[in-house]
């Protein structure tokens, strides 16, 4: 047994991180798959995987680790965490690739707000980690891109080697943030899954109509946040363009499209004047040219 392994495993614990093992000198899960599960111990009533037996106990925790130098994994859903990965361009294999630290805190300062001060841990590839807490009834998904090139994410299915960890290409160091900060609302905005689309009626009912407008207000504003430079004014125009009808129908208040339209496009990285501007135009045109109630598609 490797003490600094263990240490770094009842470490992560402490914090209230679920904890499993990882093969020696990997990042690849110790524990046995689902071909190779007896259906007996903590399996006798169907296969366990990682994400469900990672553990904050720390008996099960020396146990384990009493048999074996296993690096330390962290099942970042059941922790209560969303852990953003920044990569570097070597990391991408190429000099030109984007920088993922680079970009965030581009990112950042378009939302109006400095790099959080939070937990972070340096990656055996030179990238970082940064962590943070979610609400506790947000189940978020994985994501790879959606944020940016160089950007992923991991939250429910996902994990992250914790730091202490060792593998041939380098160890995982914590840098600095005693704590792990709560996800930054812009953030939360570009990740959070947009609910599903609900049918439209074919017949208006006022019920029925005013429930599809306030799905199609929160999908809008939060494929503002998600668009990507160089499509982000575009983006704006065209929400705004499709929820105008929902205004001049009166499923929505103007000032309540104004406002979730604005706060998309100031989180994608426009200034507040552009949104302004944009926002306005779109919406006269679409109140205008929607002045009859049709069926929605």
């Amino acid at each position: 047994m490797s003490a600094h392994l263990l240490n770094a495993a009842l470490e992560a614990a402490a914090r209230g991180w679920h904890v499993f093992p990882l093969r020696p000198g990997t990042k690849r899960p110790a524990l046995h798959g689902q071909a190779a599960c007896t259906r007996s111990g903590v399996c006798v009533d169907g296969h366990q995987k990682w994400e469900q037996r990672a553990t904050t106990d720390p008996d099960r925790i020396r146990a384990t680790w009493s048999t074996g130098p296993f690096n330390v994994g962290i099942a970042t859903g059941p922790s209560g965490l969303l852990v953003v990965d920044l990569d570097t361009p070597e990391h991408k294999g190429s000099s030109d690739a984007p920088d993922g630290a680079a970009t965030f805190r581009a990112l950042c300062e378009r939302a109006g707000h400095a790099v959080p001060d939070t937990y972070r841990v340096r990656t055996a590839s030179s990238g970082t980690h940064l962590y943070f807490t979610t609400p506790p009834a947000m189940r978020m998904s994985n994501t790879q891109g959606t944020v940016a090139d160089s950007i992923d994410t991991r939250a429910w299915g996902g994990y992250v080697v914790a730091a202490g960890s060792t593998t041939p290409t380098g160890a995982y160091e914590p840098l600095c943030g005693p704590e792990a900060a709560p996800l930054p609302s812009w953030l939360q905005s570009i990740l959070q899954p947009a609910p599903k689309a609900a049918v439209a009626p074919s017949v208006a009912v006022a019920g029925q109509s005013g429930r599809y407008a306030d799905v199609a207000l929160a999908s809008e504003a939060r494929n503002v946040a998600a668009a990507q430079v160089g499509q982000r004014e575009a983006a704006l125009f065209r929400a705004a363009r499709a929820l105008g009808r929902f205004v001049a129908w009166g499923d929505l208040p103007r000032h309540m499209v104004e406002q979730a339209l604005q706060g998309g496009g100031e989180a994608a990285g426009l200034s507040a004047s552009e949104c302004r501007s944009t926002i306005r135009s779109a919406l006269d045109w679409s109140i205008a040219h929607n002045q009859r109630r049709r069926a929605t598609a």
